[in-house]
């Protein structure tokens, strides 16, 4: 297919049936079945060909572009980052690639000829279900702005087989289904069978000086699995760079233990016994397995070893290629650790210098150290990642011997530096108590550290990781998260983008800080009805997709009724994973607390507001699940109820994820980001929502304290303790019988949850009991604490929302001044202060 470049847009429109065609026929084998023409493909029914045939149609245009990168950037032996990432949530590739080759116009023109909609088309697509949440759409917003940006960078994760689980709500519970992402195959992808690796676990080391762990050693006995690399070209936006990111799948190794003589017998079970049996062939099917149980923390942990064993060994073969010394790996090749998942990499890397490489050890830690650079991602120590030094030992024998090297060495800094303070020894120590501490590896393993918001580092800094910015703090840095603009208003808001570029130009595609020149619109009323004008239409889509996608069902899965929102009122949302810090609770509880006021007094007035939920619970995460029941039985009873119903609505959209989320955020009225003060890392959904025109209620934290520097604190609505006041109340203790016993309105929400007037079936009332519980026993995340503050913010949102002109206004305010919130920002930054890559101009 030609490039669309200096030709005509008919050319390529031309050339465009071309490819499809030569796909619809050749590649995909309809040709076979008599189809000569497009037409007779759709009039055949063959929707899902006709977008595998659109989505090779424009791989081939990539092509071009993604061997001129690798080719530059191996003739020009640049610098490059190598990202890895447990998680990357890219949403459909279809849209990700119309936006940055900039042809989605020619796309729809050809799309209209044969009678279809691009909707029809991009439905087909099934989201990568390679995340879980904000940490994995972060790495697919870094992995756009690296190569829009023209960044030597590419992407490192696992290619699960059924990713994240699709959730169904059934009977108000959540339920847990294979999210078979790759049932229909992955056109985007390429196989690169050439450039599979062995891992190996278990087994022993042996060496010639036993004494000598530093020393070159070999690991014998072990297990091999085989990975297999499968890459996906990522596009920048409007320029001819692509980059890679590649994904580990994994395979049986050796298929001699298939026992032919035994099939010849027609014995075929115990023929293919040892093939099914086979660990690997499950090894990476599911992402973020349950690890309430040994066999699920043994599964994580050898998907975690498969990354970064399997990633390490090809970025090291790589380098090899070009024939640059060894010493010379951390000057030619940067490696990110997104959270702690991948940070086995550096015993990786060290095993793999000194063992392989026959590099010295302390040559070894040096590359090492300068290669490697950490990301954290939480506040919550029970949340950083730490294993079984049992289980470590046993699976990777080598790479645990490596970490009590490290460690001994680490504990004797410690000890000389602060003048033999064991207490600081044991603190800081890689290994306590049988445990492997895995953030502290990474800190002590990489030249950087950074946390994702100013808050979050500032916490890192002075509490979490204290002691390690005691000893190390030239290695502390904040990166404040950022997402890309492309996806989130060029694809997902056309409208709005149109609207914006109508006003000020395009360049804030690639530069958003040109969005603040919106400012100078905010008293112009005509473009002020532009905006409002866009969300209804925004909403009118939502409401939609609510009556016929998102049916109430029943335990059995039969559609129980569908539900009519009214665009008319606040569309009120909290999209985000499902956690008791990001107090979706709180939400519920103030719903109650206004229904209760609504039937308390049958002629109050209020704005009418739809509350809009969206989250996944981690499958084995008793109490969230349980929040997510309490959510839905409310829904049954308010929505239910004709006394409140036209004025209060409550849905619960199942199955969040990057499509949805595109439906949801441009449609938001008010972004819910009221997680306890001093917990969330970030966030980016608070970022998207402001960005589409949403209104942000919630507390100073996270990401929430720079969006107020930048908005204004006079333009969003914020509540509840700060950090320091949260800290505070930690130290003296807390009894939350203290507050609901001096509000009766809490008490009141506290006695429906106790008592049987929300539902009388005991399994729901059990639910609400537990709930109850966990709030009269410790409310450890000050849900009772905050709940009056944020609903006399509440009140105040719905005021604010009688306005329309004041309300477009601050909306405006919103959209024009978070042009700091970009993930090009936050590369930047990450390129000039971390891995200082060179930009390379493809083609120039």
């Amino acid at each position: 297919m030609k490039t669309k470049n200096d030709e005509t847009d008919n050319n390529f429109i031309d050339s465009l049936r071309e490819g499809i065609l030569y796909h619809l026929t050749k590649t995909l084998g309809l040709g076979l079945t008599g189809v000569t023409t497009i037409k007779e493909a759709v009039h055949q029914g063959h929707i899902r060909h006709i977008y595998k045939a659109l989505a090779h149609a424009l791989r081939d245009d990539i092509m071009d572009k993604w061997i001129a990168t690798n080719s530059e950037y191996r003739e020009k032996d640049v610098k490059q980052l190598c990202y890895l990432s447990a998680e990357y949530l890219t949403g459909r590739f279809l849209g990700n690639n119309l936006i940055n080759m900039c042809v989605k116009n020619e796309v729809k023109t050809v799309l209209d000829s044969i009678g279809l909609t691009l909707n029809e088309i991009e439905d087909v697509e099934m989201d990568a279900g390679l995340g879980n949440g904000g940490l994995g759409r972060l790495a697919a917003c870094f992995l756009d702005s690296l190569a829009t940006m023209e960044l030597p960078g590419h992407g490192y994760g696992l290619r699960y087989d059924y990713g994240i689980f699709r959730q169904e709500i059934l009977d108000g519970y959540q339920v847990e289904h294979p999210d078979e992402w790759l049932c229909h195959g992955n056109p985007w992808e390429i196989k690169r069978e050439e450039d599979a690796v062995v891992i190996r676990f278990g087994g022993r080391t042996v060496r010639e000086d036993m004494k000598k762990g530093k020393c070159k050693s070999e690991v014998v006995g072990c297990e091999s699995f085989l990975a297999i690399p499968f890459d996906t070209p990522v596009s920048g936006y409007s320029n001819k760079t692509v980059n890679t990111l590649r994904l580990w799948s994994t395979s049986v190794p050796d298929y001699s233990q298939f026992d032919i003589s035994a099939f010849d017998k027609g014995d075929y079970g115990n023929a293919l016994k040892d093939v099914l049996c086979h660990d690997d062939l499950t090894m990476v099917s599911v992402l973020y397995p349950n690890d309430n149980h040994d066999p699920g923390k043994r599964l994580r942990l050898k998907q975690q070893y498969v990354l970064v064993s399997a990633s390490i060994q090809d970025i090291l073969r790589k380098y090899k290629e070009t024939g640059n010394p060894i010493e010379m790996f951390h000057e030619k090749r940067a490696v990110q650790i997104n959270d702690t998942h991948p940070s086995l990499v550096i015993t990786e890397l060290m095993r793999l210098l000194v063992d392989e490489e026959g590099v010295e050890w302390e040559k070894a830690w040096d590359i090492t150290v300068n290669t490697c650079g950490y990301t954290n991602h939480t506040v919550m120590k029970e949340a950083l990642e730490q294993w079984d030094s049992h289980m470590l030992g046993e699976l990777l024998p080598r790479n645990y011997e490596i970490i009590e090297i490290i460690n001994h060495d680490h504990c004797k800094r410690i000890f000389e530096k602060f003048e033999g303070d064991m207490d600081k020894v044991r603190r800081m120590s890689i290994i306590e108590d049988g445990r492997v501490r895995m953030a502290n590896l990474a800190v002590v393993g990489s030249h950087s550290v950074n946390g994702v918001a100013e808050l979050h580092t500032s916490i890192l800094k002075n509490d979490v990781l204290r002691d390690f910015y005691d000893m190390f703090p030239e290695r502390f840095n904040n990166k404040t998260n950022g997402i890309t603009q492309r996806k989130w208003i060029l694809n997902a808001n056309p409208e709005l983008s149109h609207l914006i570029t109508d006003k000020i130009g395009k360049g804030w595609v690639t530069d958003l800080s040109m969005v603040k020149e919106l400012e100078k619109f905010a008293d112009d009323e005509a473009f002020l009805n532009e905006i409002i004008e866009i969300k209804q239409r925004n909403k009118k889509r939502l409401q939609e997709y609510i009556y016929n996608s998102n049916p109430v069902k029943s335990e059995t899965g039969d559609i129980v009724e569908r539900v009519n929102v009214d665009i008319g009122s606040i569309f009120d949302v909290q999209a985000k994973r499902l956690h008791e810090y990001k107090r979706q609770l709180m939400n519920a509880l103030y719903i109650l607390m206004l229904y209760n006021e609504l039937k308390g007094n049958p002629g109050k007035s209020i704005v009418p507001r739809t509350f809009l939920f969206a989250a996944k619970s981690a499958a084995g995460y008793d109490q969230a699940k349980s929040i997510i029941k309490f959510i839905n039985v409310l829904a049954k009873v308010i929505n239910h109820d004709p006394d409140v119903n036209q004025l209060i609505k409550i849905v619960f959209l199942e199955n969040y994820n990057v499509s949805l989320a595109e439906k949801l955020l441009t449609a938001a009225d008010v972004s819910e980001q009221i997680s306890t003060a001093g917990l969330e890392a970030s966030g980016t959904g608070n970022m998207k929502l402001a960005l589409n025109g949403a209104l942000t209620i919630g507390t100073m934290d996270g990401a929430n304290v720079e969006m107020s520097e930048e908005i204004g604190m006079e333009n969003m609505f914020i509540f509840g303790m700060r950090t320091e006041e949260v800290n505070d109340l930690n130290a003296q203790g807390y009894n939350p019988a203290d507050v609901y016993n001096n509000d009766r309105d809490i008490q009141r929400v506290m006695e429906q949850l106790r008592g049987e007037e929300l539902t009388n079936s005991p399994s729901e009332m059990e639910v609400l009991r537990k709930i109850y519980y966990s709030l009269e026993k410790s409310d450890r995340f000050f849900v009772l604490k905050d709940l009056r503050s944020y609903k006399d913010m509440q009140e105040k949102v719905s005021a604010l929302y009688a306005d329309r002109m004041a309300w477009a206004k601050m909306v405006l305010l919103n959209i024009a001044r978070m042009g700091k919130f970009s993930s090009d920002r936050t590369i930047k930054q990450y390129n000039d202060d971390i891995w200082h890559l060179e930009n390379v101009a493809i083609g120039s």
